[in-house]
């Protein structure tokens, strides 16, 4: 496949809807999880333009910085911290619509108003997670939480 994405949509979930595939025809062959984390943050960005995107893998008691687009951030955090690593302790989604009102947010940038993390689970494990943010309050909603863990069960299945 070509490594350009095309989108025709207008509505986030038609976006969406035709993100996904390309990802998948992107990815499908890949056998570098690395390789395949950083395109798909790339596609991610370049259709959505999020303030941030990236993953977060699971290395012993933390979280640690993987691929993703976007200004530097947080390198490690630790198991239950901050939203990504609460979504790892609950293995859950975690959706917030003001990060000032989530307990122990972690600050990578004061710019980040809203965020969504996808937990990546293997075997009832979680393995890292995808972390979104956005320069918006409530900007996410549950759009974005089933293609984005769609999208995750996918990445996941790959490796």
């Amino acid at each position: 496949m070509s490594e350009q994405i095309f989108i025709s949509g207008q509505t986030k979930q038609e976006k969406y809807a035709a993100l996904l595939p390309q990802i998948h025809a992107l990815t499908a062959s890949e056998s570098s999880m690395i390789s395949n984390l950083a395109n798909t943050c790339a596609a991610l960005k370049e259709v959505f333009d999020f303030f941030w995107v990236g993953f977060y893998l699971v290395d012993g008691d933390q979280l640690v910085l993987g691929p993703f687009q976007g200004p530097v951030a947080c390198t490690r955090v630790a198991f239950g911290k901050g939203v990504c690593g609460t979504a790892w302790k609950d293995k859950e989604v975690q959706l917030v619509p003001d990060v000032d009102l989530f307990p122990g947010h972690i600050a990578c940038s004061s710019l980040s108003k809203s965020e969504v993390v996808i937990p990546m689970m293997k075997e009832n494990q979680v393995i890292g997670v995808l972390d979104v943010d956005s320069t918006q309050l409530n900007d996410f909603d549950a759009v974005d939480v089933k293609f984005l863990s769609e999208l995750c069960t996918w990445l996941v299945s790959l490796h």
